[in-house]
């Protein structure tokens, strides 16, 4: 039996979006002739950042060619107001027609939102034109919540985004272990919730960074799980890409797991991992064209 497209090495990559920062555009400017046309770009909602930058972050992307999606952190939104002029001039100014919404982690809300499911009350996403919402995903577990009130909130969030006429998109964290993620995409379908998934890759870079953006983020990363993902922790002055992770991603997905694509992020750098997915391409034809 013949798979699916996005089944494939090709079809899985050819579906690929990356996560860019405001700091980060001039590098993604210079490789935008390496991306197909509407590619997604994530923005992340970085605290030394502020609206601005991030808006004319979604402006560049948009000008580019590609599909901005900015991320919205609710406990650093001052008021409603500042949500509204945000959505605005992102609609108005950058084409945006999907976003993240997270809670964030600063301790203490700075306005009136303390979590995402606060954003979407508000109703500004659809009376923006805005088409897809979408929510975070950790198959590795959430650092505050226990197992059954993530599936809980996620079910919740995800049936709001639908009731307000709206597509619900999940966005994972990274992991280094594929079989992490291949179950809780099992766990995630079992539970009926059959949305788009952009499972987040670590992109290309040193051993040492990806374990610094690991504990920053609170992905686990012990001498286990990096070997799954094929680093040794004897390496740590060496480099690292996420090749055996995808080969058992792609190798252990089913039609059962519906609309699966990569996230990358470049932690190495945006041309570094364009560098690694057209590496990744080639040797992939290269094996096909050996059978």
């Amino acid at each position: 039996m013949t798979a699916p497209a996005n089944r494939t090495v090709h079809g899985f990559l050819e579906a690929c979006s990356l996560e860019v920062g405001a700091k980060a555009m001039p590098a993604l400017r210079a490789e935008a002739s390496r991306l197909a046309p509407g590619t997604t770009i994530s923005i992340p909602y970085l605290p030394g950042e502020d609206d601005e930058a991030r808006l004319a972050a979604a402006r560049s992307v948009h000008a580019l060619g590609l599909q901005p999606v900015p991320h919205l952190s609710a406990r650093y939104i001052g008021s409603l107001a500042a949500l509204t002029r945000f959505i605005t001039r992102a609609v108005n100014d950058a084409g945006v027609t999907q976003c993240l919404l997270v809670a964030g982690d600063r301790p203490t809300p700075a306005g009136p939102f303390a979590d995402s499911s606060d954003l979407l009350q508000t109703g500004l996403f659809e009376r923006a034109g805005l088409r897809q919402v979408a929510v975070a995903g950790h198959p590795g577990g959430h650092p505050v919540m226990g197992e059954a009130e993530c599936w809980e909130v996620m079910a919740r969030k995800c049936d709001a985004i639908a009731a307000r006429g709206m597509t619900p998109l999940l966005i994972t964290q990274f992991e280094f272990d594929a079989d992490v993620v291949l179950a809780w995409l099992d766990a995630l379908r079992s539970r009926g919730l059959m949305h788009p998934v952009r499972v987040g890759v670590p992109g290309p870079a040193s051993v040492a960074r990806l374990l610094r953006y690991a504990a920053l983020c609170g992905v686990g990363a012990s001498a286990a799980m990096l070997a799954r993902y094929g680093v040794s922790l004897g390496r740590l002055l060496g480099t690292a890409g996420p090749e055996v992770f995808v080969d058992r991603l792609v190798s252990g997905l089913s039609d059962a797991h519906g609309e699966v694509s990569p996230h990358f992020y470049p932690f190495g750098g945006v041309a570094p991992t364009l560098d690694w997915v057209a590496r990744y391409r080639l040797r992939d034809e290269a094996t096909r064209s050996e059978r």
